[in-house]
């Protein structure tokens, strides 16, 4: 299978074009951070250029494209809302347009921030209600994407894993922090359910074999909150839990607001899997025992 995947710098981007060349042959685009690898093809193009998404299309000839471009910042977005449409609205809806008229399949990321956190336990058919720039324009891109191309998924996703800055997840910012001693907050009233990014990313190729289509939540079948993640990652690398204070997202002085209960359903992808997706313990051991085997110095090995 040839896979092309942008935004392959990123943290999702990154993880799933490596996860992917141990079967497929991958190209990955990438626009200002640059890597060096044979793992898989690296593309570099800025999508948002005339043009580029053709010569990407055509360079690369995909079967499956896995969307991973995005400005993902939440106060970047913020400070920047011009680039926050172009990269998370108006790209996607191109890209649709582009791989529906070629064929190939396609997964666009989108994000469990597209709700506002007042209740939690969302499904795929209640009614989102983004609170920053960020979500707003991933919400639009969704819809986007849908209507251009219906045979595409929309994967609502939550995510940690290393990064090749090492500080693009949360469960890296834990590390960084405990590592080196620090005393930090974790939000006790911040609820969410994330996936380790590779157990994500083989999920999205189950997804993409199993030909499905429409609007998924793609997420832990295991919620926390922040706090909690942390002291859990804590205890397994061996770091001084009381390091962590709990403490309110109020008091945290975030410039992009931020939406409280974000645990979602992932009921309709379970049932399409039969099988439930990996929870938080299994994510964790697999983050760890990538720490182990020396996976985050290979991923920062790979910047330009």
């Amino acid at each position: 299978m040839r896979i092309l995947v942008t935004g392959a710098s990123g943290l999702l981007g990154l993880n799933t074009a490596l996860e992917a060349s141990q079967q497929h042959e991958v190209f990955g685009s990438v626009n200002k951070n640059e890597i060096k690898t044979t793992a898989f093809t690296v593309i570099q193009s800025d999508l948002t250029e005339p043009g580029a998404l053709d010569r990407l299309i055509e360079e690369s000839q995909p079967e499956w494209v896995i969307n991973c471009a995005a400005l993902a910042n939440l106060d970047d977005c913020e400070a920047n809302p011009a680039l926050a449409e172009k990269l998370n609205s108006e790209l996607p809806e191109k890209l649709a347009n582009y791989v529906a008229k070629g064929g190939a399949r396609l997964v666009h990321l989108s994000t469990d921030a597209v709700f506002d956190g007042e209740h939690g336990n969302y499904s795929e058919e209640d009614e989102p209600n983004p609170l920053s720039l960020y979500a707003r324009t991933k919400l639009s891109g969704e819809k986007a994407v849908l209507a251009a191309n219906p045979e595409a998924i929309v994967a609502r996703v939550n995510l940690f894993g290393w990064s090749l800055s090492g500080k693009r997840s949360l469960a890296e910012w834990f590390v960084n922090n405990l590592s080196a001693g620090n005393n930090i907050k974790g939000f006790t009233d911040v609820y969410f359910c994330p996936l380790l990014v590779t157990h994500l990313a083989n999920l999205l190729f189950k997804m993409l074999e199993l030909e499905l289509h429409g609007l998924y939540h793609v997420v832990s079948s295991e919620c926390s909150n922040k706090y909690d993640f942390g002291v859990r990652l804590a205890r397994l690398f061996g770091f001084e839990e009381s390091l962590i204070e709990p403490a309110s997202v109020s008091q945290s002085g975030l410039s992009a607001a931020r939406s409280p209960k974000l645990t979602l359903k992932a009921d309709k992808l379970i049932q399409e899997l039969g099988a439930p997706t990996p929870g938080l313990a299994e994510g964790l051991a697999g983050f760890f025992s990538q720490y182990e085997n020396g996976y985050p110095e290979f991923i920062k090995g790979m910047k330009v």
